[in-house]
C-alpha cells in the first residue's frame, strides 16, 4: 500500500524548491520502486488568498491522514499587515500544534566540498556533524497570556509568556537522549537557568531524565555561551537539546557553519515519528521566481522524510549521496558560490541531483 505524502509548497520560493524535491521523490518511485503517493494542499499566504485563512480545515484533515508532510516555506510581506491571527505563520504554528509535532530535528552537517563556503575557517568546521533537537510546541511561541494591550494611561504593552510543563520537557529530553545514544553519546542541554525559572525547571528535568541514559555524557550550557561556542568550537557538540525559542535562534546560527542556510533540512516529529519536513529557511520573497533559490535543504528534507517517517533508510542515503556528488562536482547555487565553482540556478540544481540519482 502506497505511503501518502502531503505536499505543501507554500509561498515565495516554496513552489520552486518543493518542485525540485518532489521531482526527487518521483524519480525514486520510478527508478527504485519507492511506493508513495503525493497530494498537494495549500497553507500559508497561498491559502489566505484562496480560502481566507492560513490553514484550511481541508488541509489539516489531509495532514492528519498523511504518512508524512513536505513543506516549502510560508509567509511574506504581502500578508504582514493583515490581522495577526490570520497571518501565514499562524497556520504553520497551528499545524505543528494540531499534529503534536513536538520534536524538531535540525542537523548541521558540513559537506567536505563546502568547507570554503563556511563563514568560519575550514579547520574549525571540517567534519562538522551536529544535531539540534528543538522542542517545538511549547515555550514563548505558544504560551498564554500573549498579545498587545493598551493601559488606562494610553501606553501599549506587549506580552508573551515563556512556559514549559515538566511533561513537555521530559518527552523532548527522552527524544534527544535517544538520538544521542545512536550518535557519539554526548548531549548538551541549553538553557538560561541563571535568570529564567522556566529553564531552571528545564535543567532539573533534563538532569532527572539523564539517569535513564547512563551511557550518554550530559553537559548544561547557558544559551549565550552556547551561541559563542558554536562559533568558537562547534565540533565540541554532538547533540544539543533546547527549547523552542533558543532552538530557533541557535539552529539558524548553526546553518552558517555549513556554508548557507539553504543547506539545512529539518524534521518535526510526533511521538510515533510521523512528521513534517521542511528547510529551516524562510520563503525569501525577494528572490521568488528568479531561479536563484537553493533547493538542497528541501531535497535533504526529503531524505529525512524517508528516514524518519517512511523507514526508507536506503532511499534516504541515495538522496544524500546524490547531493554530495553534485557538490563535489563544484556545482553551486549563488548562496554557496566560491572561487572555482560553477554557479547554477534552482532548476538546474534540481536536474543535477536527479542526474546523480540515476
Amino acid at each position: 500500500m502506497a505511503q501518502k505524502i502531503l505536499v505543501i509548497s507554500g509561498d515565495g520560493i516554496g513552489p520552486e524548491i518543493v518542485g525540485a524535491a518532489t521531482d526527487v521523490l518521483l524519480a525514486l518511485r520510478e527508478r527504485f520502486g519507492l511506493d508513495v503517493e503525493l497530494e498537494p494542499a495549500l497553507m500559508g499566504g497561498a491559502a489566505i488568498d484562496a480560502h481566507g485563512e492560513p490553514l484550511p480545515d481541508s488541509t489539516l484533515a489531509l495532514a492528519r491522514a498523511a504518512d508524512a508532510i513536505l513543506l516549502g516555506a510560508v509567509g511574506g510581506p504581502k500578508w504582514d499587515k493583515i490581522d495577526r491571527a490570520l497571518r501565514p505563520e499562524r497556520g504553520l504554528l497551528r499545524l505543528r500544534s494540531s499534529l503534536d509535532l513536538f520534536c524538531n530535528l535540525r542537523p548541521a552537517v558540513l559537506y567536505p566540498a563546502l568547507a570554503q563556503a563556511s563563514s568560519l575557517k575550514a579547520e574549525v568546521v571540517a567534519d562538522l556533524d551536529l544535531m539540534i533537537v528543538r522542542e517545538l510546541t511549547g515555550d514563548i511561541y505558544f504560551g498564554q497570556p500573549r498579545g498587545v494591550e493598551t493601559t488606562a494611561a494610553g501606553e501599549r504593552i506587549g506580552r508573551n509568556t515563556m512556559i514549559y510543563s515538566e511533561t513537555e520537557i521530559r518527552r523532548i529530553a527522552h527524544s534527544a537522549f535517544g538520538i544521542a545514544e545512536k550518535r557519539q553519546r554526548r548531549l548538551c542541554s541549553v538553557d538560561k537557568a541563571n535568570v529564567l525559572e522556566t529553564t531552571e525547571l528545564w535543567r532539573e528535568v533534563v538532569t532527572e531524565v539523564a539517569r535513564d541514559y547512563p551511557r550518554v555524557s550530559v553537559t548544561h550550557m547557558y544559551v549565550d555561551n552556547a551561541a559563542m561556542q558554536l562559533v568558537r568550537a562547534p565540533k565540541q557538540f554532538d547533540v544539543i537539546v533546547t527549547g523552542n525559542l533558543f532552538g530557533d535562534i541557535l539552529s539558524d546560527l548553526a546553518s552558517m557553519l555549513t556554508g548557507s542556510i539553504g543547506m539545512l533540512p529539518s524534521a518535526s516529529l510526533d511521538a510515533n515519528n510521523k512528521g513534517m519536513f521542511e528547510p529551516i529557511h524562510g520563503s525569501a520573497p525577494d528572490i521568488a521566481g528568479r531561479d536563484l533559490a537553493n533547493p538542497l535543504a528541501t531535497i535533504l528534507s526529503v531524505a529525512m522524510l524517508l528516514r524518519y517517517s517512511l523507514n526508507q533508510a536506503a532511499q534516504a542515503e541515495r538522496v544524500e549521496q546524490a547531493v554530495a556528488s553534485v557538490l563535489k562536482a563544484g556545482l553551486r547555487t549563488a548562496d554557496l558560490a566560491t572561487p572555482g565553482t560553477t554557479t547554477i540556478g534552482t532548476r538546474q540544481m534540481g536536474r543535477e541531483v536527479l542526474n546523480a540519482l540515476r
